[in-house]
Parts: structure tokens; sequence; C-alpha cells
């Protein structure tokens, strides 16, 4: 070596392992003609290179600006190391080193087109193999069990590669290089298609499995983070057996289709929509129905606007529509419209967590399914489909699972490790990392002992993976959740504080964590539900956020809840409080003669019991559905809300209702709208012009209260409704006030941990 040859050791931080970083160092060092190696460890990667000063910064320039595909680079770190330890002339790959982990796996990503080419040729050694993957695409964090990303710490372990797989393993110019789930039809897991009671059914599980959903059967397939209950989504027979067994009268389900051109059929697909739906991370997609929509999937999503869209992101997805293509070689079918069309749903029953072992589908999914469509490759972490809409400024999470967990969120500023568990609907846990909040794949709703499991499951699996102590847990401040209760436990256990977060303060901090945002700034937070610090049910609120601290300006003006929580549903219940509101209770026995509890429901608003008061706005959507006969008695949470958005789309625009609203001591009150809607005929009008009264009424509302303001946060679940939102960001820019929103989260109540975390975060800062 001469004068001019430099050593540096560099360290890499980010996602980077598992997504073919080793390779790609390995091919820009040999390019470069550098000397040294590369491995994983618990912290990242870690180089050694020694070559020419110039050709060394190079590598350390182009590490972040040419990582691969699936790489997310945060840091490349480097320092002088030793000349004498690389007198050779070779770069190598070395073994991994385990130690107290500072990296994180990736997120699952679907099968890439170069596998789906060998998976249709038929003289391919792969042709029609179900687990095809390489370094840019496949499983990554559902079959992981540990730092640092190698196969042994997968559930591939058990799959010793065979001598053509272990080639292209090892060989440095394969796409397969060092692709640790890599595999072949030889060496790999295998299909099988089971019965009902767990007997082998066919030798081809592909075909077999496709005959039964032609024939109107419900077949549990195996995916990446858990089963799914699949069926043919034309049947109409099929569609409602699947909701009888399911027990999920209403609930939309979400349909996969072969590409986007299959999907023209059913819904309206605007500019920029069909690459958002060939994403790699492959989220279902809420896009607007075409007008036969229902006739085509008749039950799939009743008296929606909207349908749920995924298309196949694994192999063995991919081959159900190959074989209903009848097996044509190449890629070139894929861009045609298929005629195949699937429901797709989680194969939870009773709202239960996700199944995802072998025999464990066998006995909770009995009685459900009619056949299963399985293989013997272990998910190691239980991971639901995500779930988005398409609004102006792009995609918007429902639901955060698969494709993007565990990808971290960037914080402003790095502090001790905090463990935030999120509250009791869409519940998902966080926990920080110096300047990173880790948030949690969606669990679900609290009210079963199976999910309150998967809670605490997952909060011990990323305190592991990510190798923390938490020095401080946060919480939502009802204290019946068990959320709530399971943080108290573990505070006392780990010896740490415990910090009570309100519901809409962290609503409104998630969105200030994603934007980096640390200033005092307003938040609109309009919801469900959520407890007030004075004890009350709020869910319409103006506050000033600054940091850990808050300050609530304002709130629509309460409602009561005849029943309390029965009231939230039972849309009638909130329609009756709304007449007594108007001094017409003698008219709610008989306009909800359907409902036997109307009599006493009426008594108990004029004597006011068990009537507690809220402001939420939730509470006035479902009063609207009651008052325009909507919706009665919702199915599922959320359901009127989203039936008066399907409706008021349909109808188009209209003017808001000239003083249909109040704007006094920080309250609105939107009480002389609610009394024109009592007496609307047609309910679709009446959905539009709740929908343009109200945006016209928050865009006062935050004129009045907060004149001078420039920016506002928007959280919560309301903000979903994409016709509300896109009134409101209009009315706000013509205020000259811009809206903040949820975009790495949603805006519902599975972004509240990332907004504790971040709450409890500078409540140590401020220490």
């Amino acid at each position: 070596m001469n004068a001019t040859t430099v050593c540096q050791n560099i360290r890499v931080s980010g996602v980077v392992q598992g997504v073919g970083f080793r390779p790609f160092v390995w091919r820009l060092a040999r390019e470069l003609g550098l000397a040294g190696w590369v491995r994983n460890d618990s912290r990242g990667v870690e180089i050694e290179v020694c070559g020419a000063a110039a050709q060394v910064q190079v590598l350390i320039d182009r590490l972040e600006q040419d990582a691969p595909p699936l790489a997310r680079v945060n840091t490349v770190v480097a320092r002088d190391a030793s000349l004498a330890a690389h007198s050779g002339r070779e770069f190598v790959i070395i073994d991994s080193r385990g130690g107290r982990a500072a990296t994180m796996i990736g997120h699952d990503t679907a099968v890439c087109r170069d596998c789906l080419a060998e998976v249709f040729e038929p003289s391919n050694r792969r042709w029609r193999y179900a687990f095809a993957n390489c370094t840019n695409c496949g499983p990554r964090y559902t079959i992981s069990r540990g730092l640092p990303y190698d196969r042994v710490r997968t559930s591939l372990k058990p799959f010793v590669m065979c001598p053509k797989c272990q080639h292209e393993y090892r060989q440095p110019d394969d796409r397969r290089f060092h692709a640790e789930a890599n595999c072949c039809p030889k060496c790999g897991p295998q299909l099988f298609l089971l019965d009902a009671e767990g007997q082998p059914l066919s030798d081809d599980p592909i075909a077999g499995a496709l005959s039964l959903l032609r024939q109107g059967k419900i077949v549990a397939v195996k995916g990446l983070g858990g089963f799914h209950l699949a069926c043919d989504a034309r049947n109409a027979v099929a569609v409602a057996l699947l909701r009888e067994r399911k027990q999920r009268d209403e609930k939309p389900f979400v349909v996969m289709l072969a590409n986007p051109a299959s999907a023209t059929a059913f819904v309206q697909m605007g500019i920029g929509e069909p690459g958002l739906l060939t994403l790699p991370t492959r989220p279902a997609i809420l896009i607007r129905k075409r007008a036969n929509c229902d006739d085509a999937l008749p039950g799939v999503a009743p008296g929606l606007a909207w349908l749920g869209v995924m298309l196949p992101y694994t192999p063995l997805q991919f081959l159900l529509f190959h074989e209903a293509a009848k097996r044509p070689p190449g890629l070139g079918w894929l861009e045609r419209a298929q005629d195949l069309a699937l429901v797709m749903t989680s194969a939870n029953p009773g709202g239960e967590p996700l199944v995802v072992d072998n025999k464990e589908a066998l006995l909770r999914l009995y009685g459900i399914a009619d056949a299963y469509l399985m293989h013997d490759r272990q998910i190691v972490t239980r991971c639901d489909d995500s779930v988005a809409r398409i609004t102006t400024g792009g995609l918007q999470f429902i639901r955060r699972a698969r494709g993007y967990t565990p990808r971290a969120i960037k914080l402003p500023i790095a502090g001790p490790s905090v463990l935030a568990v999120g509250g009791w609907f869409k519940n998902t846990v966080c926990v920080t990392r110096g300047d990173e909040a880790f948030v949690s794949q969606h669990i679900g709703d609290l009210d079963n002992a199976a999910v309150c499991d998967f809670l605490e499951e997952n909060v011990a699996q990323l305190v592991k993976l990510l190798g923390v102590e938490p020095a401080i847990i946060a919480h939502d401040l009802h204290p019946d959740f068990h959320s709530t209760h399971f943080a108290a436990e573990l505070a006392q256990q780990w010896n740490v504080p415990l910090l009570g977060v309100q519901h809409h303060h962290a609503h409104a901090a998630a969105v200030l964590a994603e934007h980096g945002i640390q200033e005092r700034i307003l938040a609109l937070s309009l919801d469900g539900v959520g407890l007030g610090s004075d004890g009350a049910s709020w869910g319409g609120e103006l506050l000033r956020v600054d940091g850990d601290q808050f300050k609530r300006l304002g709130s629509l003006v309460p409602l009561a809840l005849p029943g309390g929580d029965r009231a939230a549903a039972e849309p009638w219940r909130m329609a009756a409080a709304v007449l007594h509101r108007l001094g017409r209770s003698s008219e709610i026995a008989e306009r909800f003669a359907s409902q036997q509890a109307a009599p006493a429901v009426a008594q108990m608003l004029v004597g006011n019991i068990n009537c507690p008061l809220t402001s939420s706005m939730g509470r006035v959507f479902d009063a609207v559905a009651g008052l325009l006969g909507v919706k009665a008695v919702m199915a599922y949470e959320g359901q009127a809300a989203m039936l008066l958005e399907g409706m008021a789309q349909r109808y188009g625009e209209v003017l808001p209702l000239d003083c249909g609203w109040k704007v006094s001591q920080g309250q609105l009150d939107l009480l002389p709208l609610l009394a024109v809607l009592a007496d609307e005929k047609n309910a679709e009008r009446g959905a539009a012009l709740f929908h343009a009264t109200l945006i016209a009424a928050l865009g006062d509302w935050l004129r009045v209260v907060a004149p001078r303001q420039q920016a506002v946060v928007g959280s919560g679940g309301c903000f979903l409704n994409q016709v509300l939102m896109r009134g409101l960001r209009a009315r706000c820019n013509a205020q000259g006030m811009r809206i903040i929103e949820a975009r790495q989260l949603p805006p519902n109540d599975g972004g509240l941990s990332v907004g504790q975390a971040w709450i409890a975060l500078q409540h140590l800062a401020r220490r």
C-alpha cells in the first residue's frame, strides 16, 4: 500500500438488513477496487474498507445515494481504521455479529417482477413455486425472530438450501446473493390443501383451491402475516355465507384483483391511483365505486361509495389468478384485465387477532372455512393488511400494518426510550429509540382477551427487537382500558414512571411528531370519543398544543348520550337527544317506534337519567344518520358516518345552510342545522347539506377562535371523511390557514400511541 491509501471503518444505520445491503456494498467496493469487509451486526451494517482516498469517499457517498430500493439509510458514519488490517486486495462479506440492537428488520414487500417472471416461466425451476423471493422482495418482518437479520433467525431456518439455491446465495452477481429467505421447490416450504377436517384434498393445491372458490366455497389462505378467508366476490351466495359464518353482517370486505386493469370494471380510477395500487407495500386502497359495482360484487361493500381494492403480493396469491387465466407463460397476462375477483378478508373470527398457525387455523376457523390452502413456513409475527385511501396529499392510512411496520417515524428530538400503549379502539403500541418512533402493526380493539394478549405480545417483541429499556410508559387517561391497566403493571415491574395522556392531545401530537413540529400550535380534533381531562366525554375539540401541555380553547356544544355508551352504537338514540334539545321529546316514541326502548329513552332525556354529555363529533354524525333514517343501529363502529359520507358523495355539492350554526364563547353549536335535518325527507340531500354546512361551520369556528392562526393540526377519525376534508381544506385555504394532516400514520386511534410517545418524550426533556 502506498502513502495515498486510507482505511475507514463505516457504520450504516437504518433499515439495512434483509434488503440486499451487504451485496450492494460488496459490488460497489469491488467496482471501486477497494479491499476490506462488510457484515451485519445488531447496530446495522459495519464496513471496513481500504484503498485510494478518492475511491473510499465515493463509496461513502454512494452508500446513501445508491442504496437498494428496500433500504432506508438513516446515518453513515466513517472514522479512521488501521491500515495494517487490510494488507490484501479482496473485499468480502463476513459473518454477522450480535449484540445490543440498534437497527431494525425491514418490512414485508410484494414479490418483484423478476421473481414473478421465474414463477410464470415453465422452463424455470421455480415454475409455479409459491415462495419465490430475492433481496428485492418478499417477507422480512413476519418471518424474523431477531437481529442481526440472518437465516438462522428466521422461520426459514428449518429449510436447508439445496446446492442450486446455495450457489445463488453465494454468487455475488446474483440478485439472491445473501437473500436470507432464498429457497426453491426442492428445498423450501411446500403448499398443501386440506378439507374442513384437516384431510388432504388435492395433488395440486392451487388448482384445487381455485376449483373450490369457483364452487362458492370459503377457503382459508395462508399469507405473509396471517390467514385470509377467501371467496368468489362475484358470488352473492358465497359472500353472504362468509358474512354469516364470520358474523360480519355489513362491514365491507376488501376485494383482491389481479391488476389495475381488472379493477376498472368496479371502480373509477383517478390519475395516479393505478400506481398506488401497485406499490411494493401493497395496501388495500379505498377507491370510488362505479355505478354497477354493487351489482357485480353483491354484498361486498353494501351502501358505501368506496370499494377496498388490493392486488396480489405473494406468489401464492398470484398463482390463484394465474390458474384462473389458464396458466399462461410469461408476464403479459398480468397487463390484461382478469375475470377472477376474490374477497380477501382477515381470518380473525369474532374480532380476535389474525390466525397465523396451521393447527390454530384448523381449530379457530372450523365451521367458517370449507378448506385450507396452507404451507409449512411459520409466520413469526402476525401482521394484518394495511388499508389506505387516496387524498389530494397522497395516501392516508386507515390501518397501518403489513408493508409499513416496522418502519420508523423520525422524530425532531432524541431522548430516552419511551413505551406508549395506545387506546381502546384500533390499538397500536409505540416504542422510541433515540430519535425514532417504531409503531406496531394494527392490533385491534381491546374488547376480548385474545387481542389484549396480542397487545402484550407486541410490546415484548418491540422492546426485544429494539434492545431498549423504556424510561417511562405513556397511556390514555381512561382508567378502564386494558392498555391503561397493562401500563400500570409494566411500570411497577420495570420500576419506571407512568404518564397519562389526554386522548385528543395525543391525536394532535401524533401529527406533530411525524411532521417534526415543536412550536405551539392550534389543533382541531374530531372523533368518536375520548376521555377529557375534566372526566367528560370529548370528541369535537379545539386545543392549543404546546409540547407536553395543552389548553382546551373550545368544543362542540355537548349532546346527551341517552343510555351512556349504548348511544355510541345506536344512532337513533343520538337523534332522540337532538329532538329533546329542540323541545320535541314528544316525537321520540312515535318517530322511532321500531325501537322498543324509544319511550324509555324519551323519559330518560326528559328526566336527565343516565344521559351523560359528550362533545363528540362522531356522535353528531350518528345523530344525523338517525334523523335522516339512514341507520338506526350500527353493525360496526363508524358505519353511520361512512354511509353519510357515501350519500353526500353521490348527491354532489350543495350550498351550506345559512345560519346553520352558532359560535359563542369558544363553543360551536350545530343545533340550527340539526333542526333542519330533523325534517329533511331526502336522505342523500340531507347528507350533502350536513357536510357542506359542517365544513362552513368548522371554518367559521377556526376563524373566530384563532383569527390570526396560519396553520391548524387536524386529527381524529373524522379526518378520514374525504367529503369533509376536501371541503375543509378548501375553506381553510381561502381563509389563509393550512391544515396539517396525518400522512405516515392513521388520523384515527391507530396513531394514538405515537402521539402518547411524543408527549412522553417531551415530558422527559422538560424534567
